[in-house]
Parts: C-alpha cells; sequence; structure tokens
C-alpha cells in the first residue's frame, strides 16, 4: 500500500488544532499530478492506494470550483495494478451525494470511510469550532449505511476538552453505543500552544480525561468483538501483508482494515502465500479487533 496525499492545508480552524496556522489554507493537488504519482506506485507494485489530506472530502473546491473526489476517483479506478482505493479523513458534513455514489458503482474503491467527528455533544462540538451537530452526525451516518450496507465507518472521539462535563461525557458514551463505529480511536485532549482551546477554562483534569477516554475504549471493545463475531462462517477478501514466524500464520487486511491503525486477519494457509496476493479467506474466529481464518479454496474456484 502506499499513501496518496491529494492536498494540504485547512480551512476549518478548529480550536484545539493548529494546523491552519502551520500549513495555510487548503490546496488541492492538481488532478494530472496525483495520477501521475498513482501511476508510478503501480508500476512499482503499489496495490491499495490510500487518500489522505487534512480533509479528503472537499478536494478540488480551490482549483477547480467544487468538490471533485468523486472525478479523482473515477480517474485513479482506470488505473491498472491498482486493487483497492482507501479515502480517510473526511468531514462528514462535508460528505456529497455524488462521493457516495462513486463508492457505490467503482468496484476498486472500498466501502470504507474515516470520519472524524470528535464528540457528539453540540455544546461542545460548537466549543471545538465543529460544523456539525449530533443530529447531524447520526444523520449522515444513517444514510451512508442505508446507501452503502456494507461500509465500514472508522472515526476518532477527543476526551476531556475544556468544559466538558460529566454530562457531557455520558452523552458521548451514549451516542458510541448508539451509531456503534465499526473502529474507533480516542485521544484525551493535549492543548496546543496559539489555539485558542489552550486558553479556555474550565480545562479539565488529566486523569479525569483518561478515565473518561478508558471508558469510551472499554465500550468500543465490546462493539468491536461483537462485529468480529459477526464475520466468523463469513468467506472475505484478504490482502496478504507478511508471514509471522513465531505463530507461523500469515497476516493480512480486509478493506474493512486501514493499516496501522485497525485490526488484522490471520490467516492459516497449508501454501506459500506471498505479501501482495490476494486471498478469500473463511473467519473462524473473532478477537476484540482481529480475526482468524483459512484459505477458502472452494471459494476461490
Amino acid at each position: 500500500f502506499a499513501y496518496l496525499k491529494i492536498a494540504e492545508g485547512c480551512d476549518k480552524h478548529c480550536t484545539y488544532c493548529i494546523i491552519p496556522k502551520l500549513r495555510g489554507r487548503f490546496r488541492s493537488v492538481p488532478m494530472e499530478r496525483l495520477l501521475e504519482q498513482a501511476q508510478e506506485m503501480a508500476e512499482q507494485g503499489v496495490k491499495e492506494l490510500i487518500l489522505v489530506a487534512q480533509e479528503t472530502t472537499v478536494y478540488g473546491t480551490d482549483i477547480y470550483g467544487k468538490k471533485s473526489l468523486h472525478v479523482l476517483l473515477k480517474e485513479l479506478c482506470r488505473i491498472k495494478g491498482i486493487r483497492w482505493i482507501r479515502v480517510l479523513y473526511c468531514y462528514p458534513e462535508e460528505i456529497y451525494d455524488e462521493l457516495i455514489q462513486t463508492m457505490k458503482e467503482e468496484k476498486k474503491i472500498c466501502h470504507y470511510l474515516d470520519l472524524p467527528i470528535q464528540h457528539a455533544s453540540d455544546r461542545i462540538l460548537k466549543r471545538m469550532g465543529r460544523r456539525t451537530t449530533k443530529a447531524e452526525l447520526v444523520a449522515i451516518v444513517n444514510k451512508l449505511r442505508e446507501e452503502i450496507p456494507d461500509i465500514v465507518l472508522r472515526t476518532t472521539l477527543i476526551t476531556g476538552f475544556p468544559g466538558e462535563t460529566q454530562e457531557d461525557h455520558e452523552e458521548l458514551m451514549e451516542f458510541v453505543d448508539e451509531m456503534e463505529f465499526d473502529r474507533l480511536g480516542v485521544f484525551t485532549y493535549s492543548p496546543e500552544e496559539d489555539t485558542p482551546a489552550a486558553t479556555m477554562p474550565d480545562q479539565v483534569a488529566e486523569e479525569v480525561k483518561e478515565a473518561r477516554r478508558d471508558e469510551i475504549m472499554e465500550l468500543q471493545q465490546e462493539i468491536s468483538y461483537e462485529h468480529t463475531q459477526q464475520l466468523v462462517g463469513k468467506t472475505i477478501k484478504v490482502m496478504v501483508e507478511g508471514y509471522l514466524f513465531e505463530d507461523d500464520i500469515y497476516v493480512g487486511r480486509s478493506y474493512m482494515d486501514a493499516p496501522k491503525v485497525d485490526g488484522c486477519v490471520f490467516i492459516n494457509s497449508p501454501e506459500e502465500l506471498m505479501t501482495g496476493d490476494f486471498v478469500y479467506v473463511k473467519i473462524t474466529q473473532g478477537r476484540e479487533y482481529d480475526v482468524i481464518g483459512e484459505v477458502d479454496y472452494e471459494f476461490t474456484k
């Protein structure tokens, strides 16, 4: 896999983030240059392209006058050798219909989106400078799942943001429980110099931040375990990434797993597999974040 950075900078100005000051305004990389880079990657053996930016969903608005991520995706899908295309860092309020439709139509695009939402309390979202409400977040998640039933949604949250009360935390817990995100990461709030949030009153104690983070992650672990159990008995397509000699087992990822942040698929195989191979794996066991299976030769035939 390889990362394709499609833009630099950000225009959102969330109160906890220094990136707009450090990296400037949002600037899309011209499509021709991205296609050249992707073609070179494919020629070097890259099978999966992972699109990244501070925010991918508004790609093209500055140089083409409108959101053009769906156009870029269609062009990338034409490149021979690329098997999977994954999109990260999609601000939920910027998800648009053409993007959803392109994800449905193009077989190379993984049914996977990373939506950094940060919180679910309207009060905290407003203090963060975010541009969504809880009701809007629920609507966006529901729409994505309705349009693309097998979509996997990852999100990130911040606990202990200045002014976060126990009530805000409990509201976030309820939201996580209700939404059942497939993948979820939680970070404790860390003040960045020269950001509005760093000087806000009502800073939360470090031990409170950590306790709240741990509570959310315990809940998410239960949700994740339930999701892996639902895969047991099913056969899924997996890209082989390596071999663990100490465990005598191969390791790979499905479309549901982004590298380095999500779980793995451990593969039992009597035959030698090569890194970069795609195989069908019947899942025999689910853990909290990973699954274990064996090559399904019947399915492959």
